[in-house]
């Protein structure tokens, strides 16, 4: 690993030097466990200890196939899908790598007794396999999470929609919480050359996520005026449709769970936001029973900061907890979007404020090929930016999972694979200089949370 990361850290390496360098028998990487399966069983969701089932092993590399590549990963992130991965929630990712693995001689690599996970990477193209054209080694590169085999004619006008549509390390394994990671060649898009490798791998899933889900016509198609309802409007994926609505046009009304968080949602640049903590709204009365009052209460409170307009879109992804509310407050002809469930997959609402008010529900997940290069576009134009708040070690990804997993996290947090410390492959100091506020945005307002609780222990 030595010779490649010296090779990604020196100015004078060519695509030919990567091409000579030599690829390892293994790899250090952050799996799961096959026969650990079954070690949270009988625990609520939120006792499960990420920091118990995530292992830093080292394993082989795979071998590689036609369309692939494999990319010397600087850099990571943790996402929601890798906490589930962690606590095998809703059920163990095994399942996946077992279907996958049943399709070809070349995908029953993924199935293995061990599953490297994560979705997101910052690197450089090590390998190519046949047929790759487009990138060669040595090339800076980021990796959306879309894997699909596009045989069926299903994908063809949205790749989301191909029947093999997978979440690369999740659905698949060779991850990117790793040191090596194998992606298919048409996952990988250009790095921001402003941003560091840990900047760079924070955005990818959740911002072409925000991205289909708000702005893209398989979305919600958000146009300018409209006021658009974000739930966890400074957390990883409602960071990213804040930025999208402000960028777009639109009137955010920011959904947050602390003075800090709103903090942070005003630094964006939003000016309409909701402490719901603070404010005490309590959806549900009991484990069966939601309040509608509540939602009146809500509803009304987001007339007061919009001159008495509803909500033209609800950007959901909490699920149980606020779904009742969300379909109750969008306006008549409005569209609650969705894209996951974090507090719970069995939604409730009322039927009757969804037909006769002709709202839409639109299941949205990830993003097609077009709409993750055109998110990873606007932030190497400096029009998005990385919402990095902490960074953690390989060794340090229970941490970094558990953290995510107790909502202890701001935006985002990165990992750091290969790459020695943070900091480093800005290759454009002229156009981070002028982005430079927002890139620190949720790094400066982590070291004041730090600061602040040191001042009070």
């Amino acid at each position: 690993m030595k010779e490649i990361l010296d090779a990604i850290q020196s100015q004078d390496s060519t695509a030919a030097d990567f091409a000579a360098l030599s690829i390892p028998e293994s790899y250090r990487a952050v799996t799961v466990h096959k026969d650990e399966t079954e070690m949270f069983a009988g625990l609520t969701t939120r006792d499960k200890d990420p920091r118990k089932s995530l292992h830093l092993d080292h394993v082989p590399v795979p071998e590689l196939g036609p369309g692939e590549a494999l990319v010397a990963v600087m850099a990571s992130s943790v996402n929601y899908n890798s906490v589930w991965t962690s606590i095998f929630e809703p059920l163990s990712t095994f399942g996946f790598l077992e279907r996958y693995g049943k399709l070809s001689e070349l995908t029953k690599r993924h199935d293995l007794p061990y599953h490297v996970i994560g979705s997101d990477l910052a690197g450089v193209v090590l390998r190519t396999g046949p047929g790759v054209n487009a990138w060669n080694p040595g090339d800076e590169v980021v990796a959306h999470c879309l894997s699909v085999e596009l045989e069926s004619s299903d994908g063809h006008n949205d790749t989301m929609l191909d029947p093999e549509q997978r979440i690369w390390g999740f659905e698949t394994n060779f991850g990117g919480l790793a040191e090596i990671a194998l992606v298919k060649s048409n996952q990988l898009m250009p790095k921001p050359q402003h941003l560091s490798w840990e900047e760079a791998a924070a955005p990818g899933l959740v911002n072409s996520t925000a991205y289909r889900q708000l702005v893209s016509r398989n979305g919600a198609g958000m146009k300018q005026g409209d006021n658009v309802l974000i739930w966890g409007a400074s957390g990883g994926l409602g960071s990213y449709a804040t930025q999208f609505a402000l960028a777009g046009g639109a009137n955010p009304i920011c959904v947050v769970s602390s003075d800090q968080k709103a903090d942070i949602c005003r630094k964006m640049g939003a000016e309409a936001i909701i402490d719901r903590n603070a404010e005490g709204y309590k959806f549900w009365k009991d484990e069966h029973n939601q309040d509608p009052r509540e939602w009146k209460r809500f509803g009304k409170r987001i007339r007061e900061l919009t001159g008495g307009e509803d909500v033209d879109i609800v950007f959901e992804h909490p699920g149980r907890e606020t779904f009742g509310a969300s379909v109750y407050v969008t306006r008549k002809g409005g569209t609650i979007v969705t894209c996951a469930s974090t507090s719970g997959y069995n939604h409730e609402y009322d039927n009757r404020y969804l037909w006769m008010s002709l709202k839409k529900i639109v299941g949205s997940h990830f993003a097609n090929y077009r709409e993750a290069w055109e998110a990873n576009r606007l932030v190497a134009k400096g029009k998005i930016h990385p919402t990095l708040s902490k960074v953690y070690s390989l060794e340090e990804t229970g941490q970094a999972a558990y953290d995510v997993h107790r909502n202890l996290h701001q935006g985002k947090v990165g990992v750091l694979a290969l790459a020695p410390r943070e900091g480093l492959g800005v290759r454009n100091e002229e156009l981070r200089e002028k982005h430079i506020d927002a890139i620190n945005l949720f790094r400066d307002a982590s070291a004041e949370r730090t600061d602040e609780h040191s001042r009070n222990v």
